[in-house]
């Protein structure tokens, strides 16, 4: 990735694998918190999961029109500093003995929002900053950059656990802020063109860019479906293999890091993969592999476990580079934000759901069954993608605008 990471965009790149790292362990440490320190219970969990995504969904809109009017750079340094601060506040608070799980409520829906408003800005600012050539690549090494994190943090976060305790943990995630923050302070944003007409930085602009385009409509309409059903695992694999299976927490962190590392290798493929099968059927290819997941979890063999976790990394790479790349080529550019956004409130905030009724199926039918009705929801997602034109896109679209029937004419 030498070749597109460079200049600006390169600051930006390593900002946000630091910080991204960090992140990763949290993601194995915080439900350890709240399953290990304070016993929660699936509902629980299923509630913290959900508040973390929730903010996607209530202000998601909202966060776009923000981007697109203020500075991004500093959108990016402030950001970084409010979340080392909230999670600081959790190891803090277990040293002296106030940890309790509605800290971790609050943490978890403050981190959000920051979160929301961090992911907007650093993904908008990837068109500016590299050539539209060079697109596709720059989003492969963007989603290199999470992939390498994910798998550098919980390599290491099962094991930090256990030497630190998962609240002192977390510590590693709030000082790889401060890196991040050094990072973006560096960052020479580039010229604004002037800002928008009010009437055209609006909560629904966004959407109606989304909901007019022939390619983006059936795009988000499926990943919505597969996120969704996505999200009611990722509170339970915790759960189960701690509690059902007592795996121990070194053995979360090696399914994450199965996850992780194919997912590099994923991503490392994807550009080439979507030249040779074309745009469209590069995530139609990772929605279904990633599908696999829940079904394989469920079974509880430990192979079976790790090979699911190494599907769903690699089709989260071929699906995930083609929706981006889409979605930022076809969106106009003054209003990327907004289209980032709604797509995030569509996509990501609709994961709130699912995490919700998570932790209400699970409670309810146990989390076998929950894991297998999470595979199917992701089945139905790529069903929609597949009766659509998505099936046929196969290379990047030449027009970023609409045509007159509010179609992009992105087909060849």
């Amino acid at each position: 990735m030498a070749w597109v990471v460079r200049g600006e965009f390169r600051k930006l790149w390593i900002g946000q694998l630091v910080s991204g790292a960090g992140s990763a362990i949290t993601t194995v440490a915080l439900p350890l918190v709240a399953v290990v320190n304070l016993q929660a219970s699936a509902v629980e969990m299923g509630a913290l999961s959900a508040l973390t995504i929730a903010p996607h969904l209530v202000l998601g809109l909202q966060a776009g029109v923000w981007v697109d009017r203020w500075s991004r750079r500093r959108v990016l340094i402030w950001t970084d500093l409010g979340r080392l601060l909230l999670l600081g506040s959790i190891p803090a608070a277990a040293a002296l003995g106030w940890l309790h799980l509605g800290q971790l409520y609050v943490v978890a829906v403050l981190t959000g929002v920051l979160t929301l408003l961090s992911d907007t800005a650093s993904q908008t600012l990837i068109p500016f900053l590299v050539p539209r050539a060079d697109l596709m690549r720059a989003n492969s090494a963007a989603l290199l950059n999470a992939n390498l994190a994910t798998t550098a943090g919980p390599s290491v976060a099962g094991f930090l656990v256990q030497v630190l305790t998962a609240p002192f943990a977390i510590v590693v995630d709030a000082a790889s802020y401060l890196v991040s923050t050094i990072a973006a302070y560096r960052l020479k944003e580039p010229e604004r063109a002037p800002a928008p007409e009010r009437s055209e930085v609006r909560l629904s602009a966004g959407l109606q860019v989304l909901f007019s385009n022939r390619v983006l409509t059936p795009l988000v309409v499926s990943a919505m479906i597969a996120a969704m059903a996505g999200a009611m695992q990722g509170p339970l694999v915790v759960l189960f293999l701690v509690r059902e299976l007592h795996k121990p927490p070194a053995f979360v962190g090696l399914t994450i890091t199965a996850f992780g590392v194919a997912a590099v290798v994923g991503t490392l493929f994807a550009s080439t993969w979507c030249r040779r099968v074309g745009i469209g059927r590069s995530y139609l290819s990772g929605v279904f592999l990633a599908s696999l997941n829940g079904a394989a979890l469920a079974t509880g063999r430990t192979p079976l476990i790790l090979l699911g976790q190494v599907l769903a990394g690699l089709g989260m790479s071929l699906s995930g580079v083609p929706q981006r790349t889409l979605r930022l080529a076809l969106a106009p550019a003054h209003l990327l934000g907004q289209v980032t956004s709604a797509w995030r409130t569509l996509v990501i905030g609709g994961q709130t759901i699912g995490a919700l009724a998570s932790g209400v199926l699970a409670a309810t039918l146990q989390i076998r069954p929950t894991l297998l009705i999470a595979t199917a929801g992701m089945l139905a997602g790529l069903v929609v993608a597949i009766c659509s034109p998505v099936r046929s896109l196969h290379a990047l679209p030449d027009e970023t605008q609409p045509d007159e029937e509010g179609r992009s004419m992105a087909e060849h």
